[in-house]
């Protein structure tokens, strides 16, 4: 089994691609190959392979990247499944994950959401997408300063208070008053409800 996130930007046709292109480019360079596992095509979708694990990791932290710059959002349907068949590209693989992914993308503007998954199971599903759905009350009205420190909190997990205060040349105290208005510890732990919740689904 593997997940697939299909997604797009939201507002992109208000910035420059230079504002937002290479972020992601990069940041996807980090999970794997173009075009075998991600690709960015029609200039605001992009598509991309994870392990099933980190799915909903890597969909938050692409959101935190982009919203670091104001106005950016992004929307994603994270699709978990089989791949049964592996083109070229990304984009050209098929299997039940692509399918899963493909449809929860389309019901996204639908259902007025920018986030949701598909297991293929409607119990998981129906529990997954009401706690992704109340993590979006805070998520969705970040502001750059925020979704910037759970960017930096998601690239380096191990990275203390100070460190973080270092690296933006603020006080440490700075640091935990932005993360306690992004929710970090909320978000910590609906990463670690996926991953359980993950593993039974896999198991």
């Amino acid at each position: 089994m593997e997940a697939i996130i299909t997604g797009d930007i939201v507002n992109s046709e208000n910035y420059q691609a230079s504002e937002w292109l290479e972020i992601l480019k990069n940041y996807f360079s980090e999970l794997g190959e173009s075009p075998s596992d991600w690709e960015i095509y029609r200039g605001d979708e992009f598509q991309l392979r994870v392990p099933l694990e980190n799915a909903l990791e890597v969909a938050i932290h692409i959101k935190a990247l982009l919203k670091s710059t104001k106005g950016l959002d992004v929307r994603m349907g994270i699709g978990i499944g089989e791949v049964t068949f592996v083109g070229v590209g990304v984009s050209e693989s098929n299997g039940p994950a692509y399918r899963l992914s493909g449809r929860s993308f389309e019901a996204l503007k639908e259902k007025k959401i920018n986030l949701t998954i598909a297991t293929g199971d409607k119990s998981y599903d129906r529990t997954l997408n009401l706690v992704i759905k109340l993590a979006l009350d805070f998520i969705d009205d970040w502001s750059p300063v925020s979704a910037e420190i759970v960017a930096m909190a998601l690239d380096n997990p191990s990275a203390s208070q100070q460190e973080v205060a270092e690296r933006l040349n603020i006080q440490q105290s700075a640091v935990s008053q932005r993360q306690k208005r992004a929710r970090l510890d909320l978000v910590q732990e609906l990463l670690r409800y996926y991953t359980e919740t993950i593993k039974e689904i896999a198991s």
